[in-house]
């Protein structure tokens, strides 16, 4: 099977290297995916540099951000950026409930926040075909025609990060192991429900009294 290493500024390639040490700087720490990211000094770039073009430039508030961001994250199933995101969504002060929405795939209270979440979710779902409707619907609910090509920036934004965090298996921050963060996607929990069951199938039994039961 094939690893992929998650560089220090250290051992990174030299062409990652200054951009992982502006990272460490911006963050306090070079993030595992960044790490990840550095094999490839185009990568690292690429996205860094999209990532700080939409901090610095959208036209979207800080909150509103997030919750285009998460909601591509959610439906990527990337457990490391949810996690992240969970994290920097609280940073820019977003209500608790909007953030369990999110992260449970569930409509969003707010309803100019679920305007923007489902033409999110819709823009990633059919790989930005979408439909006039929904552009107008878009649109009816106060946002601009930059916005629709800000949440398409934020969907190649988070398709480097979501993709390389599936393809390379990137490790968790220790931090993201706080019950408040962590996130576990439905295609994981299937795979445990599946895998729970077939150890209990597979459990001995035993007759007692002309009862089966289960050795626990």
């Amino acid at each position: 099977m094939t690893t992929f290493t998650s560089h220090t500024i250290d051992t990174a390639p030299e062409a990652s290297r200054a951009r992982l040490a502006e990272v460490q700087k911006a963050w306090g720490f070079v993030p595992k995916l960044h790490g990840n990211l550095a094999e490839s000094p185009l990568a690292l770039e690429a996205y860094d540099t999209l990532f700080g073009l939409v901090a610095s430039k959208a036209t979207l508030n800080p909150i509103e951000v997030q919750v285009a961001y998460q909601a591509i994250n959610v439906f990527h199933e990337c457990e490391y950026c949810t996690a992240g995101h969970t994290y920097l969504s609280r940073m820019v002060k977003m209500d608790e409930a909007t953030i369990a929405a999110l992260r449970n795939g569930e409509p969003i209270a707010d309803v100019r926040l679920q305007a923007l979440h489902l033409f999110t979710e819709t823009v990633v779902r059919v790989r930005g075909r979408v439909s006039d409707v929904a552009v107008d619907d878009f649109l009816a609910a106060g946002f601009t025609r930059a916005n629709v090509l800000e949440v398409v920036t934020m969907a190649a934004t988070k398709m480097i990060s979501n993709y390389t965090n599936h393809i390379t298996k990137t490790e968790k921050e220790a931090f993201m192991a706080d019950p408040a963060l962590a996130w576990v996607s439905l295609t994981a929990q299937r795979l445990h429900d599946r895998l729970r069951k077939r150890r209990r199938r597979a459990l001995p039994i035993s007759i007692d009294r002309g009862i089966g039961t289960c050795h626990k």
